[in-house]
């Protein structure tokens, strides 16, 4: 069965949208078809850390991913099924993403398991390779 097609948003619009275990509010830039393509303007929940086909897994068999969040004016191909409109105002790109790195961090730190705490890991170094740049701080 086939899902249905997002037909209440359209190009120039500000959405909520899910891609690759983050939630980003953007602008729709072009209509692909079953995709949007959407340039990304703040961060809503910062990307998981881990294997996205075995969440809470942590051993040997699984790669545990390090994701960052999509950049500033990143854009993302994102399927129509999981774009929504956006009527709140927009947050700063960087001060959202500070909120959403922190609000993901503490959900970590209160599940205190194993995969937590690798999760926790992966933020932290994720941070300081690529957040803790002068326009971060």
């Amino acid at each position: 069965m086939k899902e249905m097609v997002n037909m209440t948003v359209h190009v120039g619009d500000i959405v909520r949208a899910h891609y690759n275990s983050g939630v980003y509010i953007g602008e729709v830039q072009e209509d692909r078809g079953e995709r949007f393509l959407v340039m990304v303007l703040a961060v809503m929940k910062h990307p998981m850390q881990g294997d996205l086909h075995h969440p809470g897994v942590i051993d040997d068999s699984v790669f545990f991913h390090e994701r960052k969040a999509l950049a500033h004016y990143e854009k993302m191909n994102v399927d129509k099924a999981v774009v929504y409109p956006y009527d709140d105002e927009i947050p700063d790109y960087h001060t959202s993403l500070k909120t959403a790195l922190a609000t993901m961090k503490e959900k970590l730190i209160k599940k205190d398991n194993n995969f937590s705490q690798e999760a926790l890991k992966k933020l932290q170094d994720i941070e300081e390779k690529y957040y803790h740049k002068s326009y971060y701080k």
